[in-house]
């Protein structure tokens, strides 16, 4: 009898959940580490030593993890590289770059202090395929990990390694065109209290930017705290009073970026993906002639790059989709309305800083402002809601869904979009109607929402 016991735990994005909560227990990360060590282990050649890096954000149960997960991974045998607090697209880049066997982040990206999660890097610094996680799950419930436990000769060292920072930054600025500065620039950061307070602040200050910083003074409760990408309005704020060229607000790990102009308005992934895909473009380097960017892009952005002559190909949520497509189709530029931009001649994820510093360069080889070049796009009304569900039948099963969503479809004539999809981590339906006229989308919205109320749940409605 097969001593396999399946345990659920990987998400859409790596393992997540409440910190001292399960899935998110020490007892937990240990497991993980034990299993992912035997994982990339048995997948290395044979002879050499076996490493395993691994960083985190600045929240406080990340101390806690990081010991469970690098305990887990001694325990198997294969010795860990520990950096510390690192933006996840660093994670990525020094798994690569140290030429280890995988990368472990912790963190839970956006999400409140309280919450935490880890995920997986490969050796070439891809987020894990679902088959290899469904891999790493049946270990934690199998009794192999403790039949190919090492004797106590084999067993990993962990150690610090100090010069991590200083690897990433060089990384960073070899980004940016040589032939171009920052000097004279007044820029806002705000790094969220989070993974980038320490490198964000010293890229752009090395490339000669003279940088107001917000959010990076972390105490391991104040991560995305009222600051960052999740509240941009602080970093407009700032932009207007010092009187800024540009306002960078990141996330908590730092692959994302939200982007602030010179008069302070605000600027989302979609706006970023338009700017980039017209320079790229303009100067040959845009791969396949197309950006790659999920569901939720705005519809703004396919009529922009539809009159650059270019093509928008869409995937399902989530930045590793977009990674796998653009891997897939060979194309070079994808991300996220959120503001995961992956610039994939450069890293494996989203990276917000490479992402503002691309930007930058746009802005002094052009000599435009931030409004001007944001201007190659317009942005069509969204509106958002969200259904909660007691269940999740295919919506084409329910009658009363398909005859709604083929009428709003009709009434919209090719002049908005209308989707519908389940949450992957809530048992929610979410709701989402762009068109040019904001009141009668929310309408459409409204009676969409009432129709899968009476089908399937309650309604929680979000601006």
């Amino acid at each position: 009898m097969s001593d396999d016991r399946h345990v659920e735990l990987f998400g859409t994005d790596g393992v997540r959940g409440r910190a001292n909560v399960h899935p998110m227990t020490a007892e937990m990360a240990l497991a993980l580490g034990r299993a992912v060590a035997h994982v990339f282990r048995a997948d290395s050649r044979r002879g050499e030593r076996h490493r395993i890096i691994i960083g985190k954000d600045t929240r406080l149960s990340g101390y806690m993890f990081e010991d469970a997960l690098a305990a887990g991974i001694c325990s198997m045998g294969v010795d860990v590289l520990q950096v510390g607090p690192m933006p996840t697209p660093g994670m990525a880049f020094l798994t690569t770059d140290m030429r280890c066997d995988a990368g472990v982040m912790i963190s839970a990206s956006h999400n409140p202090y309280q919450d935490n999660g880890i995920k997986f890097f490969g050796r070439d610094g891809l987020k894990l395929a679902d088959a290899l996680e469904r891999k790493i799950e049946m270990l934690i419930g199998s009794e192999r990990l403790d039949r190919a436990r090492p004797g106590p000769d084999a067993i990993g060292r962990a150690r610090r390694i100090d010069d991590a920072e200083g690897r990433y930054v060089v990384f960073l600025k070899k980004t940016f065109p040589l032939n171009l500065t920052l000097e004279g620039l007044r820029l806002v950061l705000d790094c969220g209290n989070g993974a980038a307070y320490k490198v964000a602040p010293t890229v752009l200050e090395e490339l000669g930017a003279e940088v107001f910083r917000l959010g990076c003074e972390p105490n391991g409760r104040n991560i995305n705290s009222d600051c960052g990408a999740l509240h941009p309005e602080h970093t407009a704020a700032k932009v207007r009073e010092v009187r800024a060229e540009l306002g960078i607000a990141l996330d908590g790990d730092a692959d994302r970026v939200v982007l602030v102009t010179e008069a302070g308005q605000i600027i989302d992934g979609d706006a970023i993906l338009a700017i980039c895909a017209r320079d790229m473009s303009e100067r040959q380097q845009l791969s396949g002639g197309a950006v790659v960017a999920t569901v939720m892009s705005n519809l703004g952005l396919e009529r922009a790059l539809g009159a650059m002559g270019l093509k928008l190909v869409r995937t399902r949520v989530g930045d590793r989709y977009v990674v796998e497509a653009m891997r897939q189709g060979g194309y070079n530029l994808g991300g996220e309305q959120s503001g995961h931009i992956v610039f994939l001649e450069h890293n494996t994820t989203g990276d917000g800083l490479m992402t503002a510093l691309q930007v930058l360069a746009i802005m002094q080889r052009t000599g435009r402002t931030l409004s001007e070049l944001a201007a190659v796009m317009t942005r069509f009304p969204q509106v958002l809601v969200n259904v909660a569900v007691s269940a999740k039948p295919p919506l084409e099963s329910v009658p009363e869904v398909c005859r709604v969503l083929k009428r709003v479809e009709k009434e919209l004539s090719g002049e908005g979009r209308v989707l519908v999809r389940y949450s992957g981590t809530e048992p929610k339906a979410r709701v989402m109607v762009e068109g040019r006229d904001e009141s009668r989308i929310r309408a459409f919205a409204d009676d969409i929402a009432s129709c899968l109320v009476r089908s399937l749940g309650d309604v929680e409605a979000k601006p």
